[in-house]
């Protein structure tokens, strides 16, 4: 099986897929590429990052592209099995954080820097942080003194959480303390220094 991640070569949502590649040990080709290019085009229409070719396949959204992994390979334990309640509830928190977590950030960074300058509304960005705030609100009862989402193993839910909150850090956006300390427990793990080293070399 050739698999190959498409990223920027610097930390992005590429990070998610890349840190669980790392998490499932397998092999896998990171290429640092400008979305906005023809050949880029090609694979994504929506000139977005990442985008994983499996065989020649195009998967793109980075939430699909970890449930892709942990399903491909089961012994990392990134995700139960298909059809339990822990599962259910993995796929509930993953689709929290990609809808309500992560949203907030997305949007100012939209109209900080994504979109053209004449469609960038900077009014937003105090309903941005208002947003994540309130998303943030109910992480931190589901997180107080827990160290997973769901269980007691680390899941793509934890993943996604955690680079979630990892880019609020760098968006400048109030992270309430249970859920830093949460999130700071996985950022330690191996497998995410891995896939942020091999993003910055890939460059």
């Amino acid at each position: 099986m050739k698999i190959e991640l498409y990223g920027l070569g610097r930390p992005t949502r590429t990070t998610r897929v890349a840190w669980a590649l790392e998490e499932a040990g397998v092999d896998y080709d990171l290429h640092a590429i400008d979305p906005r290019t023809d050949d880029f085009l090609a694979i994504n229409p929506m000139g977005k990052v990442p985008a994983l070719v499996v065989d020649g396949q195009v998967l793109t959204e980075s939430g699909a592209c970890c449930f892709w992994v942990a399903d491909q390979f089961p012994d990392a334990g990134l995700a139960p099995a298909a059809g339990t309640w822990e599962r259910a509830q993995t796929d509930r928190w993953a689709q929290f954080v990609l809808t309500e977590l992560e949203q907030p950030l997305w949007l100012k960074a939209k109209h900080s820097f994504a979109l053209p300058k004449d469609v960038r509304v900077p009014e937003v960005k105090p309903a941005a942080a208002w947003e994540f705030a309130r998303a943030t609100q109910v992480l931190e009862k589901a997180v107080e003194g827990r160290t997973h989402l769901v269980g007691d193993r680390f899941t793509v839910a934890d993943l996604l959480a955690t680079h979630t909150v990892i880019w609020a850090q760098h968006a400048k956006f109030a992270v309430p303390p249970a859920v830093m300390a949460y999130a700071a427990q996985h950022m330690m793990r191996p497998a995410l220094q891995r896939a942020m080293t091999r993003e910055t070399a890939s460059r």
